[in-house]
């Protein structure tokens, strides 16, 4: 180590494999991010001025809208500054930042998914203590406990990586800092930190999808006990749109952080998959399959029209 000199910044090289494309996908990313900050900021607005919003499943939805905001906004910005021709290069303080970052967000909202499928299972397995359930205290403290639960997950990520010394090479891989492609720029042994990161992103993962499978598994059961199908129907209705944001979001995540063997070009395709579309798809996922946030949408609008005419 006394002859080497530690890395002060990265080089991010992109997307593998996409040369002479970088106009392409700067449209691409900025149309997503675009799409993905007007459609949860429309959400959270709809949520924050419809008093018939104000229930522990749009509670949820809310927190979700925010975290959809920030999740892109960790990578997307740099990445469409580097296919401008901008400066490839990121500081090891903003490589640490990002890092530690996308992991917070992205186990907040793999925690928050799991809250969620709480929340569906009290909805329709106990329909009358419902209320009492998921009163805005036991919400406040569910939340809570995502936020601080996913600080401590991401602290131990970005400590095991970044207190490992760098001294070259400095090319990331990938368009953003993240664990598969910083740790094997590492000029000492990685094999603890490979372990201790596959383990925790791995039962992090694993335990989330346990429980919502468990409470999928109950609220199935209670579906299928309802006697008319309009019930069956309605019920359904309710989950359909979390449970295709919960699959949506655990593909990206097994086939990155938990498949054996690793591929550049596949991992950044899912993750800009992961971090750029799916963001984006959850407002549209919730709005078109519930009819109280389109309603609450459009009274919102047509309030913002008439106030800004006034």
């Amino acid at each position: 180590m006394r002859n080497h000199t530690p890395v002060t910044e990265f080089l991010l090289t992109g997307i593998p494999h996409t040369q002479g494309l970088e106009h392409v996908l700067f449209v691409f990313f900025l149309a997503f991010y675009l799409l993905t900050l007007v459609g949860n900021l429309l959400i959270l607005l709809a949520t924050l001025t419809s008093s018939n919003l104000h229930t522990p499943m749009f509670f949820f939805l809310g927190n979700l809208s925010v975290f959809d905001i920030f999740f892109p906004s960790v990578t997307s910005p740099k990445m469409m500054l580097y296919l401008l021709g901008q400066s490839q290069t990121i500081s090891y303080q903003g490589c640490t930042c990002q890092l530690f970052f996308y992991h917070f967000l992205g186990c907040t909202e793999c925690f928050l998914y799991t809250v969620m499928a709480y929340d569906r299972f009290a909805a329709i397995c106990h329909p009358l203590r419902y209320m009492a359930i998921m009163n805005p205290r036991v919400c406040a403290i569910l939340t809570l406990s995502t936020w601080m639960g996913s600080s401590v997950h991401a602290s131990v990520l970005t400590f095991l990586v970044f207190k490992l010394p760098y001294c070259g090479p400095k090319e990331v891989g990938n368009f953003f800092c993240d664990i598969p492609v910083v740790l094997p720029l590492a000029c000492a042994d990685t094999s603890l930190a490979h372990r201790v990161s596959f383990t925790n992103v791995g039962v992090v993962a694993l335990l989330c999808f346990l429980l919502v499978l468990a409470s999928y598994t109950r609220i199935i059961i209670s579906i299928l006990r309802i006697s008319s199908s309009e019930g069956r129907h309605r019920a359904f209705s309710t989950c359909s749109a979390h449970l295709t944001s919960v699959l949506l979001f655990y593909g990206p995540v097994v086939l990155i952080y938990l498949r054996p063997a690793s591929s550049s070009w596949l991992d950044s395709m899912v993750q800009v998959l992961n971090n750029i579309v799916n963001p984006s798809l959850n407002p549209l996922i919730y709005s078109l399959r519930n009819k109280d946030v389109k309603l609450a949408l459009r009274k919102a609008l047509i309030q913002g029209v008439r106030t800004c005419g006034v």
